[in-house]
């Protein structure tokens, strides 16, 4: 299993802005074959910060959803918007106990 935190830190309205486009790359991300889970959000005390969340039973699944049709649109959104800041990291699973503090 894969885990992947990340955020992405965007210049003011442009959450809003990319708001149809994430729902999209929401919706058909998790009917792929082997999705877990996958989630955006905003952070509450940072608005034009997206927090990401995925869970991928697999590192060959995480591969095919980077080289997916709806991950190359969702790409071309973000590209045309005004990024401050980003972050995002892959897990395997194992790492998780550590990284969420438990044995």
């Amino acid at each position: 299993m894969i885990i992947v935190i990340g955020w992405v830190r965007l210049a003011a309205g442009e959450m809003d802005r990319l708001h149809d486009a994430a729902v999209t790359m929401l919706e058909e991300t998790r009917k792929e074959d082997g999705c877990i889970s996958y989630t955006y959000g905003r952070a509450v005390e940072e608005p034009d910060v997206m927090q990401i969340t995925e869970i991928w039973e697999s590192q060959e699944a995480l591969t095919e959803h980077s080289n997916s049709a709806h991950m190359a649109a969702f790409n071309q959104a973000m590209g045309s918007a005004k990024i401050l800041g980003i972050s995002v990291k892959s897990y395997p699973a194992e790492a998780g106990k550590t990284l969420l503090g438990a044995d």
